[in-house]
């Protein structure tokens, strides 16, 4: 019962982790779009992070790179309820993983 209560609190507090790191992006869109925009690599990586965002988002569960690319996400403004099925599945999937090896 203690590693499933865990499980769920780490999972809680994870998932609300992102979710801030999301929203801290999303803010600063406005502060940042100019100067993102205003370069030719800057179009290009604002461009290639809507196409490919989704899928870049499978590798968030990973440490060290995963929380910045939940602020990338909402840099991007991409959709919030696809951004969290995706992030909350891994990050839930990785506890659960870890759990059943510990």
């Amino acid at each position: 019962m203690e590693k499933h209560t865990a499980i769920i609190f780490a999972s809680i507090g994870n998932v609300s982790a992102v979710a801030f790191n999301y929203y801290l992006g999303f803010f600063l869109y406005e502060k940042t779009k100019n100067k993102l925009l205003s370069s030719k690599l800057g179009r290009y990586s604002y461009k290639y992070g809507h196409k490919y965002g989704y899928w870049g988002l499978v590798l968030s569960w990973l440490p060290i790179i995963g929380d910045p690319l939940t602020f990338v996400a909402g840099l991007l403004r991409l959709n919030f309820l696809i951004f969290i099925a995706i992030v909350g599945t891994l990050r839930v999937t990785r506890y659960l993983l870890l759990a059943e090896l510990f």
